[in-house]
């Protein structure tokens, strides 16, 4: 009964199988969903144009996972790359652990966030004082194991920006205090949202999300109008609403599930991975992080597709996704930044318009 009322009065989350259009942003965010090592996804675009409700849907889509019960880390009961030190002590000490199913954690970042909040902090009082290790865990504990939304990230600190990145390509968070150390898990999916007009990312920084998505206003009246009727029906009654998509949520469940499992077994052909090499090599990215994600990215899509060859087509798909945020900014430039990779993409691997 209470497990009841606790349901009725839970904020309803719009479907993500009825968010019509940005096709763009719900492909990098399930590919994300599939590999998290693809380095998460920035999303950058007008105002109003669904983002939030986008990543909100992808995380109430997901499966429940399960986590050791009242540990702040989300901590998985027997992968140790996913556990908190309290917890890797607890096995080795041969402890019983209870578990529990949550809902995959989705934080939100507030552009005011302090660095202690993010991070965590350690009472230095209380360790010097009684000799133990006092954390209070920040947000990307929270995280673990989950997604890290930064609405409008083009305007959080660099510092911060910096933090976050680092975290989510490592998985791990090191907070440092008067000689005191403290690491834990913070295995997340990082999806930063911006508008252009308020200003760009540094370079160096933007080059470290795994995937860049655009997103643009609909212009076509009829596609704006079922986006206006479908959003009035959900704030109506978002119950029903919720129930007439639940057969399409679990569908695209299942199949975002069976890609994870599949992934492992992906092949690239090394013909494909050399020209997927040229590419970024002649749009002239700087390091290696354009020619790994592409790869990773290109066998998610496979998975996705209940595939374990990655075809030319699945590269055509993603590669733009991967690169477009990597290429030089050049003042002269007057080729629109995807409209380049897909030009460099199509000389290199022979395909005809």
């Amino acid at each position: 009964m209470v497990t009841k009322d606790l349901k009725k009065f839970s904020t309803p989350v719009f479907p993500f199988t009825a968010i019509v259009g940005q096709e763009e942003m719900k492909l990098a965010l399930q590919l994300n969903v599939i590999d998290p090592k693809i380095g998460g996804v920035m999303i950058m675009g007008d105002r109003g144009t669904g983002k939030s409700t986008t990543i909100r849907a992808i995380a109430d889509l997901l499966p429940k996972i399960e986590v050791v019960k009242d540990d702040p880390f989300n901590s998985h009961p027997s992968d140790l790359d996913l556990m908190g030190n309290e917890v890797k002590i607890a096995i080795q000490n041969g402890d019983e652990l209870e578990t529990e199913l949550i809902k995959i954690p989705m934080v939100d970042l507030p552009l005011g966030a302090t660095e202690d909040r993010v991070c965590g902090t350690i009472d230095i009082e209380k360790a010097l004082t009684e000799g133990v290790k006092a954390f209070e865990p920040g947000l990307l504990a929270k995280a673990n194991r989950g997604l890290l939304y930064v609405d409008e990230v083009n305007l959080l600190d660099d510092h911060l920006v910096d933090i976050l990145l680092d975290s989510a390509a490592s998985g791990w968070n090191t907070v440092e205090r008067e000689g005191i150390s403290i690491r834990h898990p913070a295995r997340f999916v990082l999806v930063g949202s911006g508008n252009p007009e308020e200003g760009e990312l540094r370079p160096q920084l933007l080059d470290r999300f795994g995937m860049h998505a655009e997103i643009r206003t609909v212009k076509d009246p009829i596609l704006r109008v079922k986006v206006v009727e479908e959003r009035t029906s959900f704030d109506q009654s978002p119950e029903i609403w919720t129930e007439n998509y639940e057969a399409q949520q679990q569908e695209l469940r299942t199949k975002i599930v069976d890609a994870q499992k599949l992934l492992p077994s992906v092949e690239l052909e090394y013909d494909l991975r050399v020209k997927i090499s040229e590419v970024c090599s002649r749009l002239d990215v700087d390091g290696l992080r354009g020619d790994i994600v592409t790869n990773r990215a290109a066998k998610a899509y496979a998975a996705y597709n209940q595939r374990t060859k990655v075809t030319v087509d699945d590269i055509a798909t993603i590669i733009t996704l991967c690169l477009r945020h990597r290429l030089r900014k050049d003042p002269l430039e007057t080729i629109d930044s995807g409209d380049k990779v897909s030009k460099v993409f199509k000389e290199i691997f022979e395909i005809e318009d």
